[in-house]
């Protein structure tokens, strides 16, 4: 056992640290105030190949694991970016991972480098208005057309959007009564995103107001056979061949969100004078630092158990939900510590820990439900009658 990472992973911290360190709060601050996408940020990592990361090396990738992948993303939150920087790389470091393992070597060779070297942009369509994280329940519907599919229905949430121009599609090939299991007649798709047949609409939301959220609206949608990823119907396990990696990666997010937020709280009570003292030696400021302290990293070594077991074809399915879990936690109660800290500042947009907080709540609500993950560990881990 090896708490320690190897200098190839510590060359992969320095590397990135260097890279967002030409990004500054101003900067974030920016694209939040404006809503605009930060693409100089996204270019300068895609020129770097760090979406690549995980991709297959004989595809223009760097081969490596979940552990890296994950490691980046950490990295590029606890710089002050948050999520508005993770969420503008995010889908391309997991989304495609079901095109990995169950795409023909056609669909990795005519799928993976545009997406590594940046020319390709996808969003991930899952999430419906009706069903919610009952993901079986979706009602788009994919049908038989002539040498492929035509598919009609709605998508919630689906993030970048605005800007893809690929989309990576959870369908019915078959309806759900005709099904024997609620996860049979699930179909993946990785297609062009057709703005002529998908309908792109932003969501006005409370954070992360740089990497645009969107309701679609599909109609009749043309998709040719050589698109879908996988065999029909079994769309459900190529999609959870992507599920844990998101887990982990949006926890590793998490925790740096939330150490980018401790770090400002921690400074500030340091430099912050008041009654002649240092705020932050009022044990009732210094010990709730203490407390998230402890808690991010106990997060963070769950991040990497469930990254290690991943890497290493184990199960991980508890591991990475638990991970996700504490590490939403952990950074919720950091951000809302470092708020508190700051005072009245801390709601003034120029100490950044007010972005944050309001960006911490991703992580809470999404990709699954804290009271989901609750549901999953008691039902999988403590063998308890399923509640739901």
């Amino acid at each position: 056992m090896n708490f320690e990472l190897d200098e190839g992973q510590e060359e992969i911290v320095r590397s990135v640290a260097r890279l967002c360190a030409n990004f500054d709060a101003e900067y974030w601050r920016r694209c939040d105030g404006e809503g605009t996408f930060p693409e100089a940020f996204v270019k300068a990592i895609t020129a770097e190949g760090w979406l690549g990361i995980a991709m297959p090396v004989e595809h223009g990738g760097s081969g490596l694991g979940i552990t890296e992948a994950a490691l980046l993303a950490h990295q590029v939150a606890r710089s002050g970016a948050g999520m508005s920087g993770a969420s503008a790389i995010h889908i391309n470091l997991f989304g495609p991972h079901p095109i990995v393992v169950f795409g023909s070597e056609a669909q990795k060779a005519r799928f993976l480098p545009a997406l590594i070297a940046g020319r390709d942009r996808t969003c991930f369509g899952v999430t419906e208005p009706n069903s919610g994280l009952n993901t079986t329940a979706i009602e788009t519907r994919a049908r038989r057309s002539g040498q492929g599919y035509r598919i009609d229905g709605r998508k919630l949430w689906t993030s970048t959007a605005q800007s893809a121009n690929k989309i990576m599609l959870l369908a019915r090939t078959t309806a759900l009564a005709d099904c024997a299991k609620p996860t049979d007649g699930l179909s993946l798709f990785y297609t062009d995103l057709d703005r002529s047949r998908i309908e792109v609409r932003a969501i006005a939301k409370m954070g992360r107001a740089a990497v645009d959220s969107n309701a679609l609206f599909i109609d009749g949608l043309e998709v040719p056979e050589e698109d879908r990823i996988g065999a029909e119907g079994d769309g459900w396990r190529c999609l959870l061949h992507g599920l844990n990696p998101e887990r982990i990666l949006i926890a590793a997010e998490a925790v740096g969100l939330g150490q980018a937020a401790l770090e400002r709280a921690a400074d500030y009570a340091r430099e912050r004078v008041v009654f002649n003292r240092p705020i932050g030696q009022n044990q009732a400021i210094a010990h709730p630092l203490a407390e998230c302290w402890m808690e991010l990293e106990a997060a963070w070594l769950m991040v990497m158990k469930a990254a290690s077991l991943y890497d290493g074809g184990k199960p991980c399915g508890a591991e990475a939900n638990a991970a996700k879990y504490l590490a939403a936690e952990a950074a919720f109660k950091a951000c809302e510590r470092a708020v508190l800290t700051h005072g009245g500042m801390g709601y003034a947009r120029e100490y950044d820990v007010e972005r944050l907080f309001r960006e911490v709540m991703i992580p809470r609500i999404a990709p699954v439900s804290q009271e989901m993950i609750k549901n999953f560990i008691a039902e999988r881990v403590l063998d308890q009658p399923r509640s739901y």
